[in-house]
């Protein structure tokens, strides 16, 4: 199933995959789970799934 569509966001990913040791990667901020889930997501889902992300390097203090 392709759930590729225009208004699908690209993955966060920026090519640091290392994951701390509560499964989320230092890098795009995902869980190893939703990095996995990535490609089944439909566009609503990528978003929720980056807003997550977003959230969590928010709390690390990484993003003001």
């Amino acid at each position: 199933m392709n759930t590729h569509t225009a208004d699908a966001p690209r993955s966060p990913c920026i090519d640091i995959c290392v994951l701390d040791e509560g499964d989320i990667c230092v890098g795009c901020y995902r869980s190893a789970s939703e990095i996995a889930a990535w490609t089944s997501l439909d566009a609503a889902g990528k978003r929720r799934v980056i807003e997550l992300a977003l959230e969590r390097r928010r709390a690390a203090g990484a993003l003001l």
